[in-house]
Formats: C-alpha cells, sequence, structure tokens
C-alpha cells in the first residue's frame, strides 16, 4: 500500500480502517465481544483508531499471521470465533448470518466468490491457460468451532498458513462455503483504496442539519468565536466558552447525523464543562457522525453581530473549524451579518450564529 502509516491505521472517509472493521462486527446482534490483535509497537495507534470503542486489551500478535491468531485465541473464551482481516473493513451482517447458520452441520465456514476471470500461469510471458472450474476466492471473516480451531492450531507444524480453513482442512476436519461479498475484497494497492472510499460514499445518502446559538455579552474580553481569540471590549457569558460559532456548528452536525444537541451530550448543569473549550464539543460531534458511518462534506456559518468585525478574522476561523472537523478550509464558510440595530444583537447585547452542515450518512435501515 505504501505510506507511512499501516493500512488498518489510515482513513476510509474519515475513520480508520480498523474502526470500520471492528464497528461491521460489533454491531451483529448475534457477536458478543470483539478482541483486536495488533502488531509489536502498534499500541498507540490502535488505541487512537479505536477509540472508545469496547474492545477489551489489546492482544499483541507476532510476526506470522499463525503466531497472530494463536495469540487471540489464547486470550478468549467462546464457544464460536470469527477470524477477519482488518483490511476488510467493510464486513455485511447478512456475510455472517450464512457463516453462523453453516456451523450448525459443520466445524468451520469460509465466505467465497466465485472466479469470474480467465487465469493462466505467468513467467516472462503468458503461459498456460488453468481451468477455473470450481475454483472461488476464499474471504474472511472465516468462523468457526473455536476448539476444533485451538485443537488444529496444536496439530499444525507447516509453514503459517494464508488462512485458518487451512489449517482445519488439513487436519481433517470439513470445512463449509458460503456466499460471499465483492467489498470484502482485501485493501492491499492504491486502487483497492480508492474503489473502497468510492463505494462508501456512492452508499451514503445526503442530510441537513441546522444549528442556532446566542450568548449576551458579559465581563470582560476578549471573546472567542470560531475557535479563535477576538479582541474585544466585553466577554460573552456561557457555561463553556460561549464560542456561538462552534455550539452552532456542532448541533448542526449532531442535527444531522439525528444525535441530539449539544445540551443533550454536554449539559450545561455539568461543573465540568464550565469554561471547556468549545472544540471539545465540536469534535466529539463529528467523531460521532464518522462512527455512525457519515461523512462531512460542508458547513456554513453565519455570525449575526454589530461588533466586533468577523472580516479580518474569517481565515482564521475557517481553518481553524476545518482543522477540528477534519475537512478541508474550502468545505468551511463564515460569513458575517446584522440586523440593521435591530433586536438583542443591534443593541449590542450579545452575539447569534446559525449554522448549517452537509453531510453524507447511510441510509436509515442501516443505522
Amino acid at each position: 500500500m505504501g505510506g507511512d502509516v499501516p493500512k488498518q491505521f489510515r482513513p476510509i472517509a474519515g475513520k480508520p480502517v480498523l474502526g470500520h472493521a471492528v464497528d461491521a462486527l460489533i454491531s451483529h446482534p448475534a457477536i458478543d465481544a470483539v478482541r483486536v490483535v495488533i502488531g509489536p509497537g502498534q499500541q498507540e495507534m490502535a488505541r487512537q483508531a479505536l477509540d472508545d470503542r469496547p474492545v477489551g486489551e489489546l492482544i499483541e500478535g507476532g510476526l506470522e499471521r499463525s503466531d497472530s491468531v494463536r495469540a487471540g485465541l489464547s486470550a478468549i473464551e467462546a464457544d464460536i470465533v470469527l477470524v477477519h482481516d482488518a483490511a476488510r473493513p467493510f464486513c455485511r451482517h447478512d456475510v455472517i448470518d450464512r457463516l453462523l447458520a453453516a456451523l450448525d452441520n459443520f466445524e468451520g465456514a469460509v465466505p467465497v466468490l466465485p472466479v469470474a476471470d480467465t487465469l493462466a500461469r505467468a513467467g516472462e510471458m503468458l503461459g498456460d491457460l488453468v481451468d477455473r472450474g470450481g475454483l472461488v476466492r476464499v474471504q474472511t471473516p472465516q468462523a468457526f468451532r473455536c476448539r476444533s480451531l485451538v485443537e488444529t492450531y496444536a496439530q499444525w507444524n507447516g509453514p503459517s498458513p494464508t488462512d485458518e480453513s487451512t489449517v482445519l482442512r488439513a487436519a481433517g476436519r470439513k470445512v463449509a462455503i458460503v456466499e460471499g461479498d465483492p467489498m470484502l475484497e482485501k485493501l492491499t494497492t492504491a486502487a483497492d483504496w480508492e474503489r473502497a472510499e468510492e463505494w462508501h460514499r456512492a452508499r451514503l445518502v445526503p442530510r441537513t442539519g441546522m444549528g442556532f446559538d446566542v450568548h449576551a455579552f458579559s465581563g470582560d474580553g476578549p471573546i472567542t468565536i470560531g475557535g479563535i481569540s477576538i479582541p474585544h471590549e466585553r466577554g460573552l457569558a456561557g457555561h463553556s466558552d460561549a464560542d456561538v460559532v462552534l455550539h452552532a456548528i456542532t448541533d448542526a452536525v449532531l442535527g444531522a447525523a439525528a444525535l441530539g444537541d449539544i445540551g443533550s451530550h454536554f449539559p450545561p448543569s455539568d461543573p465540568q464543562w464550565k469554561g471547556t473549550d468549545s472544540s471539545i464539543f465540536l469534535s466529539h460531534a463529528a467523531r460521532l457522525l464518522r462512527d455512525a458511518g457519515g461523512t462531512i462534506d460542508f458547513v456554513d456559518c453565519t455570525v449575526i453581530c454589530e461588533a466586533p468585525k468577523i472580516g479580518p478574522h474569517r481565515d482564521a476561523m475557517r481553518s481553524r473549524v476545518a482543522e477540528i472537523l477534519a475537512i478541508p478550509p474550502g468545505s468551511v464558510s463564515i460569513k458575517a451579518t446584522t440586523t440593521e440595530r435591530l433586536g438583542f444583537t443591534g443593541r449590542r447585547e450579545g452575539i447569534a450564529a446559525q449554522a448549517v452542515a452537509s453531510v453524507r450518512m447511510p441510509p436509515a435501515s442501516l443505522l
């Protein structure tokens, strides 16, 4: 794949591949727990990628696939286990359903796809064709009776297998095949990555969220707007830092994802949020949206006040909001207007902001 970051920790649609893979499994009602096996020295990257997902202690694997699978098996107690590659992040529930159903009659089950392309041996030139009849491509997750997999791995004395079905079959155990899914193709090349991004975008539907916030002037300045400290003779009253722009955008993002409002996540009655930097609120909303499979396309916010002047700080505010949301600055618009001296903002009693967020989310049936 290239790059400095292992592919399982790189983001697709703003969420790490490992996060996608874990979410696909942990959301299935028949799966009781998910454990993650990582490479040596990957603890911090894995913790950041997994955030607060309930996966227990991270398990350190080994140099070979079999070493890592053995480490995972030794850390669990279960009747049934699914072994899955993090580099296959989009596992649909119907694949898991088919795998579990097959275990009623078999000790193992794997998802497969037919081979559609012409196959040939390769050297310096194209070699003889290979009959593709009866051939399939084997995917993960692969499901097993846990005891069977542990027993057969204990008997295994060959090279590191490329998958666990090989271990069972070598011991004479029967492994069922079930229909796989094209979206379980493993991320291996840059082209695979582009296809995954395109597929993720294509399955999302557009949504729009709106947000509004207002704070009164109180005390001495400066004030914080759009994550930027702006000189002003008066401050803003609020339980947090009273950043009307970040509050309005936070509500717009939460609204677009149907995830409530800022008050339900950060109650003003809770003393821990007193004086808090509002970037915490906005980054939390963005993370919740991405954890739900969504992506943020654009945010637009209008600041309503007589003073201070927003124009000189607009670019800095756009950059800060983009940084918090992890989107390009070109996907953030900050504008300002007055009410022609009408109302509380016209009387210079406070500042208001209204925001709109354009996002894409999975269809409601998948949430």
